[in-house]
């Protein structure tokens, strides 16, 4: 039977490899994406989700996630989280509820106590001398991949049932309270068991202005290979922006279809990223985009074993 699993950044390459082994057993896909996104919160060294994450303005670590089950459409998330271990795991919890699903702030952490999910101080050393360090630069402009950015997930099981799911910090010394595409549908994540799914990384704030997950899932839809459909959602909407504003924040997709397909694209000149399929061993790969030409290349041993992020 087939199955897959593809996830933004380098930094889910070890989830990304236990997800598989438990797809390759017929695993659930939810357990197998909460695999590669609790793998990615609990490590300190990814600065820009969960454990050692970087603060926002006032020092403050501010935790957003979202899960999303392809067959039911069912979702749930959590923003603006403060010391809690796994939010990926609040979220798929409030996946399965009927109402309010979405929760923000005081109210998802009130959630989160009352159904028992661990309470951790989420700040190290490391992520707090990062913001001191920030606090003296007084920079004005930030860019969305200092430090890095959202871990996204997004597969289908041997049971056919499609998922996807999303946990960040997000933008780096953001206001309090910021609330970027990841734990949006439609903008950092969306599943659809019948088609499939997509996950999205980068400028929140451009992200959501084209709900780029959910066309890359219709122009799925309409017959368009996973790679032609992130393709063409990146490069239609990041011309749009480029027409009407003048400029376009760094936007990157990936995807994957029923069938196990998956593609990716990015407006970037940098963007990695995993996948793993029933014919396809673990494999980071990079993706650019020059000269109107998306390239994708598998990333070299020597550039996994120098880049953790």
């Amino acid at each position: 039977m087939k199955w897959g699993v593809i996830a933004t950044w380098r930094m889910a390459l070890d989830g990304i490899k236990k997800a598989a082994l438990m797809l390759d057993q017929d695993g659930s896909i939810f357990d197998s994406l909460q695999q590669v996104i609790t793998e990615v919160e609990d490590c300190p060294d990814y600065t820009s989700v969960g454990y050692g994450a970087l603060p926002n303005e006032k020092g403050i670590i501010e935790l957003d996630a979202a899960f999303m089950d392809g067959t039911t459409l069912s979702f749930g998330a959590v923003s603006g989280v403060i010391n809690f271990k796994n939010p990926v795991k609040i979220a798929r919890k409030l996946m399965d509820e009927r109402f309010n699903t979405f929760l923000a702030g005081q109210g998802a952490q009130e959630y989160a106590q009352i159904n028992g999910f661990e309470e951790k101080n989420m700040m190290t050393d490391c992520s707090y001398n990062i913001w001191q360090k920030k606090l003296l630069e007084k920079k004005e402009v930030l860019k969305p991949y200092d430090g890095h950015d959202t871990v996204g997930t997004a597969g289908v099981d041997t049971s056919s049932r499609m998922a996807a799911a999303t946990s960040t910090s997000g933008l780096f010394m953001k206001k309090t309270g910021r609330i970027g595409d990841s734990p949006l549908p439609g903008c950092g994540l969306y599943s659809d068991s019948s088609i499939g799914s997509a996950t999205a990384t980068g400028l929140g704030e451009d992200i959501m202005k084209g709900c780029i997950c959910y066309e890359t899932v219709r122009l799925m839809e309409y017959g368009l290979s996973p790679q032609d459909a992130a393709q063409k959602a990146v490069e239609q909407f990041n011309k749009k922006l480029m027409d009407r504003r003048g400029q376009a924040g760094d936007i990157s997709v990936v995807c994957m279809n029923k069938d196990a397909k998956w593609g990716a694209a990015t407006n970037t000149g940098h963007f990695s990223f995993v996948t793993a399929t029933y014919s396809e061993k673990p494999t980071v790969y990079i993706a650019s985009f020059h000269d109107g030409k998306q390239i994708i290349l598998p990333a070299t041993e020597e550039w996994i074993r120098n880049n953790k992020e």
